[in-house]
Formats: structure tokens, C-alpha cells, sequence
């Protein structure tokens, strides 16, 4: 057990790092990591039976975690997507599968059972790449996370069902059908009770005492307790621990659980991916790839078709339609389990079952790449049928105004930059690449327009040429660069105001062509700086100087800040923080007795803050000689503060 551990985490480090170079989802690290140590590849890991076990708890956790964001009200909104389209999905498309499945020479029952199971999609994997992709919450997220809660509880029914259909029990179907539903209602109302009185008041405790490590124990004993409680049950303990996690979704504790528990949730997730991909003969692909791809494109097709076709019945528009049928239209991993039960109970022909597995793997295998796809494809598709009429008619609307303001990028920055400009009376064109956003916006506001803000023809369309100002609001530092570089090839006069979330690259947006930068982090510091000045009583006009002077000295004032025991060195975009690190000098430091012009620290990559001395903070001169007991101040990224500390102390 240990040395398979040991062999899957180290395999994945390597994987996954190489697919985090290229850009590539995680998801598919995994599953390739269990397609190749598994038993039919490189044969490095043996048969456990703990490692599955140890893997469901990654679907587990997530289920949890995924519950916390739904809670009970949002799930009682959902209610006609989880028993409506659910039910819809499931019917229709096991129906249509096991017509199929009929006709390749399959028994009816075991047709019908194995088409039930087909039907079902991988809660795992969408739940996972919904989550990183931050859909969620949009129309089709909620589609699919509706339709997933309904098949789990089809799984679990599914898997009593194999036994029945296989003459192996005295249970009929029909009481095994409103058994499973009565149990799952059970557990409901027990989780339900317990969140309102007992859990509330143990999170209330546990916090009271001021230790983490209680919180993050009672948070693993509610997952693990509650997926137990479901298991004794015989219903699936991914689905108690969705339901547990829902309940808790309303309570204060919310984003600390959450918090908590994402470390164990996204190693054990990853086990269960590697756990999937080991299952796949791999020499299989080399005998039969043919027909692998043929099911796998007509599974994906299938049940895409179905889901897209009665989510446009329903009313929705075609993008939630297609979109939603995009993320349903894999296999999952209870059919996994599903055939082989019916391959033990000598339902499933042995060829057949495997070449099943094989394409619901590689259905699994792509749906990760289609759903990161699916934006651009959106966005492409939201320039049709015509894109010059798209064009023209923003031209049109924007073809009086002159001297108006364009505003790339319409999130809550660029909104309320609106409102002011609003309330100047001053005109504006926003542009934004959300459609969801666009449609909330447009609805009460007639100036806000879908479009990439990095293309040259889209910055004309609103009358770029003519405009007085251009704000760039994006958050996301490397698309405010293509936007700046787009804009100036278009305008070389127009002032561009630029955002962004630090100070990082103010000097290369700077040299692109960006007329003033306003980094929202150090803004933010400098006014709560500037109120609290204010508030102990320091004149107006001394505070404003102040924070001029700031300003124009390019926030160097502010520059980095010391590391916690949780920084993370890098930012959200991957960049490297600025931090602040102190370094003390030693009686036999390198820098003792030696000008900081000698020394030349700023050549490491560090810019010197402060030099402290007795206390006093010494004048920064080019002749000012450190001696020991120093405190010299530092601000950079690790590796430059690292660079800069060898030269104060060693001379290197």
C-alpha cells in the first residue's frame, strides 16, 4: 500500500507539473498517470484494495466541498432542474443506449441496466473543471450539477438493481426503487436536523477555542461521518456528503470548511483520477482503436444531442442548450463500477464490457479539454452568423459620440467607473468578454457590448479614433497588455488609464504606452493609510501631500511586505510577489565597513528600503557605511531577496 502510494504521488508530481507547463487540466494528468503504472502498462503498481477506498474519498470531499457552495435554498431552486431535466436526461438517454446496446445482441434487462449506466456522466470531472473554470454558478453549470445529484441517486439504485436483474436476489425492482428513495429522504431529514442543532453549536465551540487543528478535525469528522452514515445506508457516500455540505452551506463557518478541507479533497481526487485510468488495458487501443474511437464519438454525440435537445425544450437559449449537453455528454465512473458488477454477475459479454470501459474512459479522457474549449467556442459563436453586423451595429450606436470614454473590461472596477462617469453625464462604451455579465448589463444599461477587448477591429467599432479616454479594467494583467498594445496601434495620442492588481509590471505597461498604471492593492493601502491620518488628526492638506508624494515616487513606499508562514511567493497570474526581508549584519558580514555604493545591492535585483541603525533609520546615501548590528531592509521576489542576503553577507 505504502510503496503504491509512494509510486502514484511521485509519478503524479512529475506529470502534473509537465501539464501545468502546457497549459493542460490536471484531470488529465491523473488519468494518464493511471493508465500507464497500471497493472496493463508499466505494471508499477500492484492490486490494493485499500488505495479505491482511499481514492472514493476524494469524490467524497469534493462532493462536500461542492455542497457548501449550493446551499438549501439554492438547491430548492434547483429543484426542477435535479428531478425535471435529471429524470428527463436519464430516461431518454438509457432508452436510446439500450435500443443500442439491443441491437449489438444484449439481453433486454441487461441492456436496459447497462444503458442506465451509460447514461450516467462523471460527477467527479465536471464538478472539478465547472469549479476551476468558475461556471458553477452560470446557466449550464447549474444544468449539469442538477442532473449529477439525480444520477447519483440512479447509481446507487443501478448497483442494487445488478443482483435483481441477474436472478441473485429475492428483491424486486420495484421495492428496490422505493427503498433506495426512502433512504436517501432519511438521511436527508437526518442531515437536516443535525445542522440546524448540533452542528451550528460544535462549530461555535471549536471556534471558540482559537485552534486550527480542532477546526480542521471536526470538518474531516463530519466528511468522513457522514459518508459512513450514507455507506451503512447502502446509498453512494459521495451523495450524504453533498447533502451534508449543502446543509452546512448556510452556516458563518462556510469558506473556513471549505478552506480547510481543499488540501486532503484535490490529493485524494487525484488518487481516484490515477485509480480510473488504471482500470483501461492499455494494449486494447493497439487491437481495437478503431472501434474505441467509434463508441467514444458516438457516446459523446448520443448523449450530448439528448441534453442539449431537452434543454432547449425546457426554454433555455441554444449556448446553455449546447453547453450543458457539452458537460453531460461523457461516461462516469459509476459505470465503471456498474459493469463490472454485471461483468461478476455474468451479464456483460467480456469484449464488449471491455471495449465499453475503454471508450467511457476516453470520453472522460477529452471532456476536460472541451470544457476549457467551451468559452472560446461560445465566444466565437456569439460573433455569428455575421460578424461584421455585430460589428456594424455597435459602429452604429457609437458613431455620434466623440470624446466619450472606453472601458475594457465591465467587472465590478469597470462598473463603477460607469456609474461615475454617469453621474458626470459623461459618455462611455464598455466592453466585456462574459456574456452572462453583458446580459445582466445590457438589460438596464444601453452602452455595455460583448466583445474581446484585444481586437483591433472591436476598439475601432466604439470609436476608439474619436475617444477622450481609454480605461483598461481587465483583471488579468497579460490581456491588459494585448489590450494596450491593440489600442495604441489604433491611437498613439488617446491617455490610457490602466489597472491592475500590484505594481509588477507597471514598467513594462509603462513602456507600451500606458499613460498612468493604478495598482488597486497599493491604491487601497494608501487610502486606508490616509484615513487613519486623517482620523488622528493631522491636517487635509498634510495628508494629501503625503500621499502625492507616494504616488509620485511610483508607490515606492509601499513597495513589498513581509511573508507569513502561508504566503504564497507567487500571485494569482503566476508572477513572483514583491515582499520585504530584513537582513541583519553580523560582526563578520561582507557589508561591514563598506558604502552601499561599493556594495551595489540594487544589481541583485533588490531594491534597498531602509538601513536601520540603534533604531534610527539612517540616510540612504551613496557614501553610507554599514557596520555591524545593521538591519538592512529589502523588498523583491525570493529569489532576488535570496541574492541580495549573500551579497550583505558574503560578497557574492
Amino acid at each position: 500500500m505504502f510503496a503504491n502510494l509512494l509510486i502514484i504521488l511521485a509519478s503524479s508530481l512529475v506529470v502534473i507539473a509537465v501539464f501545468r507547463r502546457l497549459q493542460l487540466p490536471p484531470v488529465l494528468g491523473y488519468l494518464c498517470v493511471g493508465l500507464f503504472v497500471g497493472p496493463t502498462a508499466l505494471d508499477w503498481v500492484n492490486e490494493s484494495e485499500e488505495l479505491p477506498d482511499l481514492a472514493e474519498m476524494g469524490v467524497v470531499f469534493l462532493l462536500f466541498s461542492l455542497g457548501l457552495e449550493f446551499s438549501l435554498s439554492k438547491m430548492l431552486a434547483l429543484r426542477r432542474v435535479v428531478f425535471g431535466l435529471g429524470s428527463l436526461q436519464v430516461i431518454c438517454t438509457a432508452v436510446l443506449l439500450a435500443g443500442l446496446l439491443a441491437l449489438l445482441g444484449m439481453p433486454a434487462n441487461a441492456a436496459l441496466l447497462l444503458g442506465g449506466g451509460l447514461a450516467l456522466s462523471s460527477t467527479a470531472i465536471v464538478s472539478k473543471e465547472l469549479t476551476s473554470l468558475g461556471e458553477i454558478f452560470s446557466s449550464h453549470g447549474q444544468n449539469a450539477i442538477g442532473v449529477l445529484l439525480f444520477q447519483d441517486v440512479v447509481a446507487v439504485l443501478l448497483l442494487t438493481l445488478v443482483p435483481v436483474f441477474a436472478g441473485d436476489s429475492e428483491q424486486a425492482w420495484y421495492w428496490a426503487l422505493p427503498l433506495t428513495l426512502g433512504k436517501t429522504l432519511v438521511l436527508f431529514v437526518g442531515l437536516l436536523l443535525a445542522s440546524r442543532w448540533l452542528l451550528p453549536r460544535l462549530f461555535h465551540e471549536v471556534a471558540a477555542s482559537h485552534s486550527a487543528e480542532l477546526f480542521v478535525l471536526l470538518a474531516l469528522v463530519i466528511v468522513l461521518l457522514t459518508a459512513w452514515l450514507t455507506h451503512l445506508l447502502g446509498l453512494s457516500p459521495a451523495l450524504g456528503a453533498f447533502l451534508a455540505g449543502m446543509l452546512l452551506g448556510e452556516s458563518h463557518y462556510r469558506h473556513q470548511i471549505e478552506a480547510d478541507i481543499r488540501p486532503f479533497r484535490d490529493i485524494l481526487l487525484g488518487l481516484f483520477f490515477v485509480s480510473i485510468g488504471m482500470l483501461i488495458d492499455l494494449p486494447l487501443f493497439a487491437s481495437h482503436g478503431l472501434e474505441i474511437l467509434g463508441l467514444t464519438v458516438g457516446l459523446l454525440l448520443l448523449k450530448g444531442f439528448v441534453v442539449a435537445a431537452l434543454v432547449r425544450l425546457r426554454g433555455s437559449d441554444a449556448e446553455t442548450a449546447w453547453r450543458s449537453g457539452l458537460a453531460l455528454a461523457q461516461g462516469g465512473e459509476f459505470c465503471f463500477a456498474l459493469m463490472a458488477q454485471m461483468a461478476q454477475s455474468r451479464l456483460l459479454p467480456e469484449g464488449l464490457g471491455d471495449l465499453l470501459l475503454a471508450a467511457t474512459f476516453c470520453s472522460m479522457l477529452v471532456t476536460p479539454l472541451l470544457l476549457r474549449a467551451a468559452p472560446s467556442m461560445a465566444a466565437h459563436l456569439h460573433r455569428k452568423p455575421n460578424q461584421e453586423v455585430h460589428l456594424e451595429a455597435i459602429g452604429a450606436q457609437s458613431a455620434d459620440l466623440d470624446g466619450h470614454v472606453v472601458i475594457c473590461g465591465y467587472g465590478r472596477v469597470g462598473q463603477s467607473i460607469g456609474r461615475f462617469l454617469r453621474r458626470e453625464q459623461v459618455d462611455f462604451i464598455a466592453l466585456d468578454d462574459d456574456p452572462v455579465r453583458v446580459q445582466e448589463a445590457s438589460a438596464g444599461e444601453h452602452d455595455v457590448h460583448y466583445g474581446d477587448s484585444r481586437r483591433g477591429e472591436l476598439l475601432s467599432a466604439v470609436g476608439l479614433d474619436r475617444a477622450r479616454l481609454l480605461v483598461i479594467a481587465v483583471d488579468k494583467t497579460d490581456v491588459a497588455m494585448s489590450v494596450l498594445k491593440a489600442a495604441r496601434h489604433l491611437n498613439t495620442q488617446i491617455p490610457v488609464l490602466v489597472r491592475t492588481r500590484d505594481d509588477s509590471l507597471r514598467d513594462e505597461l509603462r513602456a507600451a504606452g500606458a499613460s498612468a498604471v493604478v495598482p488597486e492593492l497599493l491604491e487601497s493601502s494608501l487610502m486606508l493609510a490616509s484615513h487613519a491620518l486623517v482620523m488622528l488628526g493631522l491636517p487635509q492638506e498634510q495628508v494629501q501631500q503625503r500621499v502625492d508624494e507616494v504616488r509620485k515616487n511610483r508607490y515606492r513606499l509601499l513597495h513589498g511586505f513581509y511573508q507569513g508562514a502561508q504566503t504564497n511567493p507567487l500571485d494569482s497570474e503566476g508572477q513572483p510577489k514583491v515582499l520585504m526581508h530584513a537582513v541583519t549584519l553580523g560582526a563578520d558580514a561582507y557589508a561591514c565597513g563598506r558604502p552601499l555604493s561599493e556594495l551595489a545591492i540594487e544589481q541583485t535585483g533588490v531594491e534597498l528600503q531602509a538601513v536601520q541603525r540603534d533604531g534610527n533609520a539612517l540616510q540612504l546615501e551613496p557614501q553610507t557605511c554599514l557596520h555591524a548590528g545593521d538591519a538592512v531592509l529589502l523588498t523583491g521576489p525570493v529569489s532576488a531577496l535570496d541574492a541580495g542576503e549573500a551579497r550583505l553577507l558574503a560578497g557574492r
